[in-house]
């Protein structure tokens, strides 16, 4: 695989929740944290995802917001 994105996070999917369209997929990566996608149903079959599988998440944005309180 080849990405432009500079930020690819290695994981396992730990839930696929298909919705009328949309699907969320999560991925446990390195100390149990989750990332969580908005993906459509279409491309979870297409890459098919399934609960146990390794993938990446691949963060693409031009922007990151940082807060505090």
């Amino acid at each position: 695989m080849k990405i432009s994105a500079r930020n690819l996070i290695k994981g396992k999917v730990v839930a696929v929740e298909k919705g009328a369209t949309t699907a969320h997929v999560k991925i446990e990566i390195a100390g149990g944290q989750v990332i969580t996608s908005a993906i459509t149903n279409e491309a979870v079959d297409s890459l098919k995802l399934t609960v146990g599988g390794e993938a990446y998440a691949v963060v693409k944005a031009s922007d990151v917001m940082i807060a505090v309180d």
